[in-house]
Protein backbone atom coordinates (compact mmCIF):
# COMPACT_ATOMS: atom_id res chain seq x y z
CA UNK A 1 0.00 0.00 0.00
CA UNK A 2 1.33 3.62 -0.83
CA UNK A 3 1.85 5.35 2.54
CA UNK A 4 0.38 8.92 2.51
CA UNK A 5 3.58 10.90 3.35
CA UNK A 6 4.80 9.14 -0.36
CA UNK A 7 1.47 10.22 -1.95
CA UNK A 8 1.97 14.15 -0.73
CA UNK A 9 5.52 13.95 -2.22
CA UNK A 10 4.58 12.57 -5.83
CA UNK A 11 7.45 9.47 -5.26
CA UNK A 12 8.19 6.85 -3.11
CA UNK A 13 12.01 7.58 -1.38
CA UNK A 14 12.19 4.22 0.88
CA UNK A 15 15.68 3.81 1.34
CA UNK A 16 17.66 -0.32 0.71
CA UNK A 17 19.56 -1.98 2.81
CA UNK A 18 23.23 -1.68 1.91
CA UNK A 19 24.79 -3.94 -0.15
CA UNK A 20 21.48 -3.67 -2.61
CA UNK A 21 22.27 -3.29 -6.57
CA UNK A 22 19.88 -1.21 -7.37
CA UNK A 23 20.45 -1.47 -11.07
CA UNK A 24 20.46 -5.15 -11.07
CA UNK A 25 17.53 -5.45 -9.16
CA UNK A 26 15.60 -3.19 -11.37
CA UNK A 27 16.62 -5.37 -14.09
CA UNK A 28 15.66 -8.45 -12.36
CA UNK A 29 12.25 -6.54 -11.45
CA UNK A 30 11.87 -5.74 -15.39
CA UNK A 31 11.97 -9.21 -16.29
CA UNK A 32 9.66 -10.21 -13.59
CA UNK A 33 7.09 -7.57 -14.42
CA UNK A 34 7.52 -7.61 -17.86
CA UNK A 35 8.19 -4.08 -17.68
CA UNK A 36 10.18 -1.43 -19.82
CA UNK A 37 12.42 1.60 -18.75
CA UNK A 38 12.36 4.68 -21.09
CA UNK A 39 14.71 7.42 -20.05
CA UNK A 40 15.08 10.79 -22.11
CA UNK A 41 18.51 12.17 -23.12
CA UNK A 42 18.71 14.87 -20.04
CA UNK A 43 18.09 12.25 -17.35
CA UNK A 44 20.75 11.18 -14.63
CA UNK A 45 23.57 9.24 -16.75
CA UNK A 46 22.87 6.17 -14.34
CA UNK A 47 19.59 5.94 -15.11
CA UNK A 48 19.88 5.96 -18.71
CA UNK A 49 22.75 3.15 -18.50
CA UNK A 50 20.00 0.90 -16.63
CA UNK A 51 17.27 1.36 -19.29
CA UNK A 52 15.89 -0.78 -22.35
CA UNK A 53 15.51 2.42 -24.28
CA UNK A 54 17.13 6.23 -24.26
CA UNK A 55 16.13 8.93 -26.79
CA UNK A 56 14.47 11.84 -27.16
CA UNK A 57 10.65 12.65 -27.42
CA UNK A 58 9.55 11.58 -30.70
CA UNK A 59 11.58 8.48 -30.50
CA UNK A 60 10.61 7.34 -27.02
CA UNK A 61 6.71 8.46 -28.32
CA UNK A 62 7.32 5.87 -31.15
CA UNK A 63 8.84 3.25 -28.76
CA UNK A 64 5.62 3.50 -26.28
CA UNK A 65 3.30 2.95 -29.40
CA UNK A 66 5.65 -0.02 -30.28
CA UNK A 67 6.17 -1.71 -27.29
CA UNK A 68 4.70 -5.41 -25.98
CA UNK A 69 5.40 -4.88 -22.29
CA UNK A 70 2.69 -4.62 -19.89
CA UNK A 71 4.61 -1.80 -17.64
CA UNK A 72 6.30 1.35 -18.98
CA UNK A 73 8.15 3.33 -16.52
CA UNK A 74 8.66 6.58 -18.01
CA UNK A 75 11.99 8.65 -16.85
CA UNK A 76 11.52 12.13 -17.62
CA UNK A 77 9.02 14.50 -16.96
CA UNK A 78 5.44 14.13 -16.78
CA UNK A 79 3.84 14.74 -19.85
CA UNK A 80 6.45 12.46 -21.08
CA UNK A 81 4.41 9.45 -18.93
CA UNK A 82 0.69 10.79 -20.14
CA UNK A 83 2.19 10.90 -23.87
CA UNK A 84 3.02 6.93 -23.59
CA UNK A 85 -0.20 6.61 -21.73
CA UNK A 86 -2.07 8.19 -24.52
CA UNK A 87 -0.39 5.74 -26.63
CA UNK A 88 -1.29 2.84 -24.58
CA UNK A 89 -3.89 2.89 -22.80
CA UNK A 90 -3.77 -0.56 -21.91
CA UNK A 91 -0.44 -0.66 -20.09
CA UNK A 92 0.10 0.63 -16.90
CA UNK A 93 2.54 3.76 -17.40
CA UNK A 94 4.35 4.61 -14.10
CA UNK A 95 6.26 7.55 -13.66
CA UNK A 96 9.48 7.50 -11.01
CA UNK A 97 8.26 11.10 -9.76
CA UNK A 98 5.31 12.80 -10.60
CA UNK A 99 7.25 16.32 -9.25
CA UNK A 100 8.73 16.21 -12.86
CA UNK A 101 7.45 19.31 -14.33
CA UNK A 102 7.84 21.15 -17.18
CA UNK A 103 8.06 24.71 -17.74
CA UNK A 104 6.99 24.91 -21.43
CA UNK A 105 4.05 22.68 -20.57
CA UNK A 106 3.26 24.72 -17.41
CA UNK A 107 3.39 27.64 -19.83
CA UNK A 108 0.12 26.70 -21.57
CA UNK A 109 -3.17 25.58 -19.81
CA UNK A 110 -5.51 24.63 -21.55
CA UNK A 111 -8.05 27.05 -20.84
CA UNK A 112 -5.85 29.88 -22.07
CA UNK A 113 -5.10 27.72 -24.84
CA UNK A 114 -9.11 27.12 -25.44
CA UNK A 115 -9.28 31.01 -25.19
CA UNK A 116 -6.77 31.91 -27.75
CA UNK A 117 -8.66 29.62 -30.14
CA UNK A 118 -11.87 30.94 -29.36
CA UNK A 119 -10.36 34.81 -30.19
CA UNK A 120 -9.18 33.22 -33.70
CA UNK A 121 -11.69 31.25 -35.53
CA UNK A 122 -10.65 29.03 -38.15
CA UNK A 123 -6.92 28.65 -36.92
CA UNK A 124 -6.02 25.44 -36.41
CA UNK A 125 -3.09 24.34 -33.53
CA UNK A 126 0.27 22.65 -33.57
CA UNK A 127 1.44 21.88 -30.63
CA UNK A 128 4.55 20.86 -29.47
CA UNK A 129 4.95 17.68 -27.68
CA UNK A 130 6.12 19.45 -24.34
CA UNK A 131 2.03 20.10 -23.39
CA UNK A 132 -0.27 18.41 -20.75
CA UNK A 133 -2.80 15.98 -22.33
CA UNK A 134 -5.43 18.39 -22.04
CA UNK A 135 -3.67 20.65 -23.80
CA UNK A 136 -2.92 18.05 -26.62
CA UNK A 137 -7.04 17.43 -26.77
CA UNK A 138 -7.36 21.13 -28.06
CA UNK A 139 -4.43 20.23 -30.52
CA UNK A 140 -4.67 19.44 -34.29
CA UNK A 141 -1.41 18.07 -34.78
CA UNK A 142 1.65 17.62 -31.99
CA UNK A 143 5.34 17.91 -33.11
CA UNK A 144 8.48 17.71 -31.75
CA UNK A 145 11.89 19.26 -32.20
CA UNK A 146 12.97 16.70 -34.65
CA UNK A 147 9.58 16.38 -36.73
CA UNK A 148 8.37 20.29 -36.27
CA UNK A 149 9.65 21.34 -39.38
CA UNK A 150 8.79 18.21 -41.47
CA UNK A 151 5.45 18.01 -40.50
CA UNK A 152 4.46 22.19 -40.74
CA UNK A 153 5.85 21.91 -44.57
CA UNK A 154 3.11 18.83 -45.29
CA UNK A 155 0.40 21.31 -43.72
CA UNK A 156 -1.67 23.50 -46.57
CA UNK A 157 -0.37 26.72 -46.92
CA UNK A 158 -3.29 28.51 -46.70
CA UNK A 159 -4.01 27.26 -43.30
CA UNK A 160 -3.93 29.46 -40.35
CA UNK A 161 -1.93 28.38 -37.61
CA UNK A 162 -1.51 28.61 -33.75
CA UNK A 163 2.13 26.78 -32.66
CA UNK A 164 2.46 26.56 -28.98
CA UNK A 165 4.32 26.65 -26.55
CA UNK A 166 7.66 27.13 -27.64
CA UNK A 167 7.83 30.68 -29.04
CA UNK A 168 12.06 29.95 -29.86
CA UNK A 169 11.09 26.72 -31.90
CA UNK A 170 8.12 28.46 -33.27
CA UNK A 171 10.14 31.34 -34.61
CA UNK A 172 12.72 29.26 -35.93
CA UNK A 173 9.97 27.00 -37.78
CA UNK A 174 8.01 30.31 -38.81
CA UNK A 175 11.86 31.32 -40.27
CA UNK A 176 12.65 28.14 -42.65
CA UNK A 177 8.65 27.59 -43.53
CA UNK A 178 8.07 30.86 -44.31
CA UNK A 179 5.09 30.47 -42.56
CA UNK A 180 3.09 33.09 -40.52
CA UNK A 181 2.00 31.39 -37.48
CA UNK A 182 1.05 33.11 -34.47
CA UNK A 183 2.98 31.87 -31.67
CA UNK A 184 2.58 31.46 -28.04
CA UNK A 185 4.64 32.94 -25.72
CA UNK A 186 6.27 30.14 -23.29
CA UNK A 187 9.95 28.90 -23.25
CA UNK A 188 12.23 26.03 -22.20
CA UNK A 189 13.83 27.55 -18.73
CA UNK A 190 17.11 25.61 -19.62
CA UNK A 191 17.56 26.64 -23.12
CA UNK A 192 16.67 30.29 -22.34
CA UNK A 193 19.38 30.58 -19.97
CA UNK A 194 21.82 30.43 -22.73
CA UNK A 195 23.24 33.87 -24.63
CA UNK A 196 25.00 34.36 -27.63
CA UNK A 197 27.86 35.57 -25.71
CA UNK A 198 28.20 32.65 -24.21
CA UNK A 199 29.02 30.76 -27.19
CA UNK A 200 31.03 33.59 -28.52
CA UNK A 201 33.22 32.90 -25.57
CA UNK A 202 33.91 29.22 -25.44
CA UNK A 203 33.84 29.62 -30.09
CA UNK A 204 36.79 31.99 -29.08
CA UNK A 205 38.87 29.16 -27.28
CA UNK A 206 37.87 26.50 -29.84
CA UNK A 207 37.61 28.66 -33.47
CA UNK A 208 37.32 25.03 -35.06
CA UNK A 209 34.40 23.78 -32.20
CA UNK A 210 31.54 22.72 -34.04
CA UNK A 211 28.36 24.37 -32.93
CA UNK A 212 25.52 22.50 -31.64
CA UNK A 213 22.18 23.97 -30.46
CA UNK A 214 18.52 22.21 -29.85
CA UNK A 215 15.80 24.35 -31.54
CA UNK A 216 14.35 25.64 -27.88
CA UNK A 217 17.16 28.17 -27.92
CA UNK A 218 16.71 31.90 -28.87
CA UNK A 219 17.11 32.99 -32.40
CA UNK A 220 20.96 35.00 -31.65
CA UNK A 221 21.56 31.36 -30.01
CA UNK A 222 20.64 29.33 -33.30
CA UNK A 223 22.49 32.08 -35.00
CA UNK A 224 26.00 30.89 -34.27
CA UNK A 225 24.95 27.63 -34.36
CA UNK A 226 26.31 24.91 -36.91
CA UNK A 227 24.31 22.39 -35.92
CA UNK A 228 20.80 23.40 -35.05
CA UNK A 229 18.00 20.67 -34.27
CA UNK A 230 16.63 18.14 -31.38
CA UNK A 231 19.11 15.83 -29.06
CA UNK A 232 18.67 13.17 -32.01
CA UNK A 233 20.22 15.32 -34.50
CA UNK A 234 22.89 16.38 -32.58
CA UNK A 235 24.02 12.80 -31.44
CA UNK A 236 23.51 11.56 -34.59
CA UNK A 237 26.07 14.54 -36.50
CA UNK A 238 28.67 13.59 -33.58
CA UNK A 239 28.75 10.01 -34.35
CA UNK A 240 29.20 10.62 -38.01
CA UNK A 241 31.88 13.25 -36.93
CA UNK A 242 33.90 11.87 -34.13
CA UNK A 243 37.08 13.31 -35.21
CA UNK A 244 35.72 16.95 -34.25
CA UNK A 245 35.71 19.70 -30.90
CA UNK A 246 32.23 20.30 -29.87
CA UNK A 247 30.24 23.34 -28.12
CA UNK A 248 26.83 22.18 -27.26
CA UNK A 249 23.65 24.16 -26.41
CA UNK A 250 21.57 22.40 -24.65
CA UNK A 251 20.49 20.64 -21.44
CA UNK A 252 23.69 19.12 -19.73
CA UNK A 253 22.56 15.57 -19.65
CA UNK A 254 22.85 14.52 -23.46
CA UNK A 255 26.49 14.50 -22.93
CA UNK A 256 26.45 11.19 -20.93
CA UNK A 257 25.34 9.65 -24.33
CA UNK A 258 27.27 11.37 -26.34
CA UNK A 259 30.39 10.64 -24.50
CA UNK A 260 29.76 7.40 -24.44
CA UNK A 261 28.89 6.89 -28.34
CA UNK A 262 31.96 9.04 -28.72
CA UNK A 263 34.50 8.11 -25.73
CA UNK A 264 37.35 10.01 -27.34
CA UNK A 265 35.39 13.22 -28.87
CA UNK A 266 35.73 16.82 -26.92
CA UNK A 267 32.32 17.91 -25.76
CA UNK A 268 31.55 21.16 -23.92
CA UNK A 269 28.81 22.21 -22.48
CA UNK A 270 27.65 26.10 -22.84
CA UNK A 271 27.38 27.58 -19.68
CA UNK A 272 24.04 29.68 -18.79
CA UNK A 273 23.88 33.23 -19.20
CA UNK A 274 24.13 34.05 -15.78
CA UNK A 275 26.01 31.34 -13.95
CA UNK A 276 24.81 32.49 -10.03
CA UNK A 277 21.21 32.24 -10.81
CA UNK A 278 21.47 28.77 -12.76
CA UNK A 279 22.71 25.80 -14.39
CA UNK A 280 22.60 24.04 -18.23
CA UNK A 281 20.44 20.93 -16.30
CA UNK A 282 16.97 20.84 -16.21
CA UNK A 283 16.14 19.83 -11.85
CA UNK A 284 12.91 17.98 -13.32
CA UNK A 285 14.70 15.67 -15.26
CA UNK A 286 17.12 14.99 -12.37
CA UNK A 287 14.30 14.72 -10.28
CA UNK A 288 14.70 10.56 -11.54
CA UNK A 289 16.98 8.72 -9.77
CA UNK A 290 17.95 5.17 -9.18
CA UNK A 291 15.94 4.68 -6.08
CA UNK A 292 12.99 6.25 -7.06
CA UNK A 293 12.55 4.24 -10.35
CA UNK A 294 13.86 0.92 -8.34
CA UNK A 295 10.80 1.98 -5.96
CA UNK A 296 8.68 2.57 -8.72
CA UNK A 297 9.29 -0.97 -9.94
CA UNK A 298 8.76 -2.47 -6.95
CA UNK A 299 5.02 -0.75 -5.72
CA UNK A 300 3.87 -0.63 -9.11
CA UNK A 301 3.80 3.61 -8.18
CA UNK A 302 3.17 6.42 -8.96
CA UNK A 303 1.04 5.44 -11.92
CA UNK A 304 -0.02 8.39 -14.65
CA UNK A 305 -3.53 7.91 -15.61
CA UNK A 306 -5.41 10.12 -17.92
CA UNK A 307 -9.33 10.74 -17.74
CA UNK A 308 -10.78 9.06 -20.68
CA UNK A 309 -12.59 12.34 -22.32
CA UNK A 310 -9.61 14.04 -22.98
CA UNK A 311 -7.63 10.70 -23.58
CA UNK A 312 -10.11 10.30 -26.60
CA UNK A 313 -8.91 13.68 -28.14
CA UNK A 314 -5.40 14.16 -27.05
CA UNK A 315 -4.49 10.95 -28.69
CA UNK A 316 -5.59 12.01 -32.13
CA UNK A 317 -2.73 14.80 -32.75
CA UNK A 318 -0.21 12.63 -31.60
CA UNK A 319 -1.40 9.90 -34.15
CA UNK A 320 -1.23 12.35 -36.69
CA UNK A 321 2.12 13.65 -35.61
CA UNK A 322 3.29 9.44 -36.15
CA UNK A 323 1.62 9.51 -39.21
CA UNK A 324 3.16 12.94 -41.23
CA UNK A 325 6.90 11.72 -39.50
Amino acid sequence: MVREEWREAGCICEPVAGGVDLKAEIRRMCGEKKAVVMAHYYTPGDVQDVADFVGDSLALARRAAETDAEVIVMCGVHFMAETCKLLCPGKKVLCPDLNAGCSLADSCRAEDLARMKAEHPGYKVVSYVNTTAAVKALTDVVVTSGNAERVVRQLPEDEKLIFGPDRNLGDYINAVTGRRMLLWQGGCHVHERFSAEAVKRLKAGHPGAVVMAHLECRADVLALADVKGSTAVMLKYAEEHPDREYIVATEAGILHEMRRKCPRTVFMPVPPEHEAGGCNECEHMKLNTLLKLYNTLKYEWPEVDVPEDIAREAVKPIERMLELS
